[in-house]
């Protein structure tokens, strides 16, 4: 699901790839999908904010469309580098509020709801932008929570036969709800847990 990081590669030529280069040709796409949305972000565009040439970028991606696949799985790999707490030491209830955290679009970029409206602003444009979004921002997340449900299962600590699709994705739409309705999403991870808890927790009435 995910790509590997860009790293240092050979392309076609031999030449080992430049990491920086990479990235700052990544982090101007990502600023560019935000401030100009996918249709308007132009490659003339992303190579004078990265400092770089059209060759440059057209070594590495091809065309817009891979470029912005890279640039969504760039961002999830920076959230999932930033996961400090090791959720093995923690209690179960504990681990599942962690696990609600994980799933803030902008854990990493505090612009990822812009970016992930833009794409939804695509779909009858670009319909194939939403399914790279799907496969590249949501399913990775909602996947984490899906499995964090099933280990907390087989520890005892949650109920057998719950639905842990529909709870990862209600998980998920919390900060959605919270993002457009203008409330703060500080308390979003307890809050939820608060809920969901005595309704999915093994030994509860």
């Amino acid at each position: 699901m995910e790509r590997e990081p860009q790293g240092e590669r050979a392309h076609p030529g031999g030449r080992p790839r430049d990491a920086a280069i990479d990235e700052a040709i990544i982090l101007a796409t990502r600023e560019r999908l935000v401030r100009d949305g996918y249709s308007r972000m132009t490659i003339g565009d992303i190579v004078a904010d990265a400092g770089v040439t059209r060759p440059t970028l057209y070594r590495r991606w091809k065309n817009k469309f891979d470029l912005v696949v890279d640039a969504l799985d760039y961002g999830f790999r920076k959230q999932r580098d930033m996961y400090t707490v090791d959720m093995s030491e923690l209690e179960p209830r504990e681990v599942l509020v962690e696990a609600v955290r994980r799933l803030d679009p902008a854990y990493f970029n505090p612009d990822a709801m812009v970016l992930m409206g833009n794409f939804a602003g695509e779909a009858i444009r670009t319909p194939e932008l939403m399914e790279i979004l799907r496969e590249h921002a949501v399913e990775p997340r909602v996947s984490l929570m899906e499995e964090v449900l099933k280990q907390l299962r087989e520890r005892g600590a949650v109920r057998d036969g719950i639905d842990t699709r529909v709870i990862a994705m209600m998980c998920f739409g919390a900060y959605f709800a919270a993002f457009y309705a203008g409330e703060p999403k500080k308390e979003i991870p307890e809050r939820v847990v608060a809920v969901l808890w005595p309704a999915i927790a093994a030994g509860q009435p």
